[in-house]
């Protein structure tokens, strides 16, 4: 907030280069602390939820397209891949493969993680929802070569993943590096809060420098349709995840993160501030964002399809 701030009235200030990437790798490694054996066990058993959900937020997605393009008056390729909760880069990518105003998707995608950021995190606060999270990291204790040997290897999942041009690359890099090793009760150390702290502030940085005093000039009506279209998004969100809570007894503070319309190091940080299932949230997130690119292009792509031959 504070560097959206500084930006709205023209102060020059900018995240760190990179610093949105080293964010990312720090949460994604501590995530992946999480995932014991007993936690993946309980994962693989939970599939058939993590893939309902991610269906839920593809066609939620599509919805919120339907209601921006109604209410900013834009066009429907921009108005979905603006509202598919994706990620700004990759859905710009996407969007832009049908002619969608990549702009207006960026500015979308970039005000939804605000949005959920600020609005979700603050309710559960100001209800004092708190868990009682049985799930822990497998190891407790911070061990100074063994964090050295854990960050290595996680920076390197995370560069490998960049260069294969993988979405969220540090997140899921690092996830796919962390996950393997705490399934395999090979436990280096435990992550410090103060790195954690640090990586919270790098990935707040870079979502407020995304913004500017042109942002809102540029199209108030376009602004004003996409908080609408989000703040519908997660009240649905909120809905869904409170059914599959009293499905599965699983929390429902922890369902509602899970299927919030947000992206994986944010909501998942904020799971674990609140000790509201952390594994469980990192993995519909996770699962989520894996449907949404492989699935938002071939769906699209059928119903332009039908819609011209009707």
């Amino acid at each position: 907030m504070a560097v959206a701030a500084c930006r709205f009235f023209d102060v020059e200030c900018t995240a760190a280069r990179g610093g949105r990437q080293a964010g990312q790798w720090v949460i994604g490694s501590t995530l992946g602390l999480y995932f014991t054996p007993q936690v993946a066990e309980l994962v693989t058993r939970a599939w058939w939820l993590l893939l309902l959900a991610a269906l839920f937020a593809l066609a939620l997605g599509y919805l919120s397209g339907f209601v921006l393009a109604r209410m900013a008056r834009v066009d429907r390729t921009t108005a979905v891949f603006a509202s598919v909760p994706g990620g700004a880069a990759e859905m710009s990518v996407l969007g832009e493969r049908f002619g969608a105003h990549v702009d207006e998707v960026a500015a979308a995608q970039s005000l939804r993680m605000m949005l959920v950021v600020l609005v979700i995190p603050w309710i559960f606060a100001l209800l004092k929802l708190h868990g009682e999270d049985t799930f822990r990291p497998g190891m407790t204790e911070v061990r100074p070569l063994g964090l050295a040997a854990l960050l290595a290897a996680t920076l390197a999942g995370g560069l490998i993943f960049q260069r294969l041009r993988v979405a969220n690359a540090f997140v899921l890099g690092a996830l796919a590096v962390a996950i393997p090793l705490t399934v395999a009760e090979i436990n280096l150390s435990a992550m410090p809060r103060w790195l954690t702290n640090v990586a919270q502030l790098l990935l707040g940085c870079a979502l407020g420098a995304r913004f500017g005093r042109s942002f809102l000039r540029r199209a108030p009506r376009f602004v004003g349709a996409v908080a609408a279209s989000v703040a519908g998004a997660m009240l649905l969100s909120a809905g869904f995840g409170l059914v599959l809570a009293a499905i599965t007894g699983l929390h429902p503070g922890t369902l509602v993160l899970a299927t919030a319309p947000g992206g994986i190091a944010e909501m998942s940080i904020t799971a674990k501030v609140l000790d509201l299932g952390v594994p469980v949230v990192t993995a519909f997130h996770v699962a989520r964002v894996v449907l949404l690119l492989t699935c938002t292009a071939p769906l699209f792509r059928w119903l332009r399809r039908v819609r011209t031959r009707q």
